[in-house]
């Protein structure tokens, strides 16, 4: 029996609708998800220990030989609601920044917003667990997926990156994309496209069977998250990598 190709997934509720074919039984034969949050996911890529990943477009810079293998990605139109500086007072008396750990694309964009568009520049600390805690005063804090959302219910400013993006360029944005560190038969890529993209036949489903009060999911998966990765999605990528590189 051929070896299993390796998946490295998020367990963020944004990703539910891209692993909901792989979880209900496709390419069960071929495929072997590993979850982990998306700076991992990105590290285990690099280092050879999956195959294919759902990883922060941020890490593509460094991958020796990537390919995007899929027409999904998480991505967004304007307001995200999931990437957010969260703070206690308004952006231009913010004098601390806590960045989250678990995304490199959240941080990368978060530099390029303070210097192009917001024009401040707080002193940035990289963050541990728990971080959320210590938001307050002038201190914020970058702060991504699920835990954006309880987030929400707390901070009184909240600055939404997907959005300021959008301001600042007038495009979409890409946060992750499926990326493979070697070439991939067509036949196998076209299976994996299909399995990735089934989840959005059963969007129903899935916000049934994740019940969540912080945010409401549908308007989440069809309002907030743009899965497909489009020509308007890829030219945002690459504008992204050139102002990163």
């Amino acid at each position: 029996m051929a070896q299993k190709i390796k998946v490295g997934a998020v367990s963020y509720l944004n990703t539910k609708p891209l692993i909901y074919g792989f979880e209900h039984g496709m390419m069960q034969e071929e495929t072997e998800l590993v979850f982990d949050y998306p700076a991992n996911i990105a590290r285990k890529l690099l280092h050879n220990e999956i195959d294919i990943g759902l990883v922060p477009v941020a890490v593509l810079p460094s991958m020796k030989e990537y390919h995007i293998i899929s027409d999904y990605c998480i991505g967004c139109n304007g307001v995200v609601a999931s990437v957010c500086l969260f703070s206690d007072v308004p952006l231009h008396e913010i004098k601390e920044i806590l960045l989250d750990y678990q995304s490199r694309t959240s941080v990368a964009l978060l530099k390029v917003l303070l210097k192009d568009h917001w024009k401040i520049n707080p002193m940035l600390t990289a963050a541990e667990n728990n971080f959320r805690e210590q938001i307050g005063g002038t201190t914020a804090a970058l702060v991504i997926g699920d835990r954006a959302f309880e987030q929400r219910l707390q901070s009184p400013c909240i600055y939404d990156l997907g959005e300021a993006w959008k301001a600042m360029t007038g495009q979409p944005f890409v946060f992750a994309a499926w990326v493979s560190n070697r070439k991939l038969d067509e036949d196998f890529i076209n299976r994996f496209n299909a399995a990735t993209g089934e989840g959005f036949n059963h969007l129903q489903t899935i916000v049934a069977d994740n019940s969540y009060k912080p945010y409401d999911l549908m308007t989440y998966y069809t309002g907030n998250v743009s899965y497909q990765l489009d020509e308007d999605k890829r030219n945002a990528l690459q504008h992204f990598l050139q102002l990163i590189g």
